[in-house]
């Protein structure tokens, strides 16, 4: 069962840097996201934010994974599959947030922020 609380929240950059293939990073797929989280009811239970800066442009491509419990920051996203993978983390969140587990392919992508 789906909660109603917007206890969670996803928060992707599409900035200065990212998403910006001008300066050679990936393209954020916003229209992709948006629609998931519509055709997925997400919206109901997970706050989506397009934002603009995140900071750690070196990292390009941010995204903050925003529940209860931790902030989870993932960078250098790079292809549709990483973006899809943000989907998955936000139905297991929205399905039970307890159980919910960062997927694989994000693993490699956490960084732990630095006060800049």
């Amino acid at each position: 069962m789906k909660k109603e609380n917007n206890s969670a929240s996803v928060y992707v950059c599409d900035g200065c840097c990212c998403g910006r293939v001008e300066k050679g990073h990936n393209e954020v797929p916003v229209d992709f996201l948006k629609s998931a989280w519509k055709k997925k009811e997400l919206d109901k239970s997970i706050n989506l934010t397009i934002s603009n800066c995140l900071g750690y442009c070196s990292l390009h491509n941010v995204t903050l994974l925003k529940d209860n419990e931790k902030k989870t920051w993932i960078g250098k996203l790079s292809s549709k599959e990483h973006y899809k993978a943000v989907v998955d983390w936000a139905e297991n969140v929205a399905l039970d947030e307890a159980k919910a587990e960062m997927p694989n392919v994000l693993v490699p992508h956490l960084f732990l922020p630095t006060k800049v």
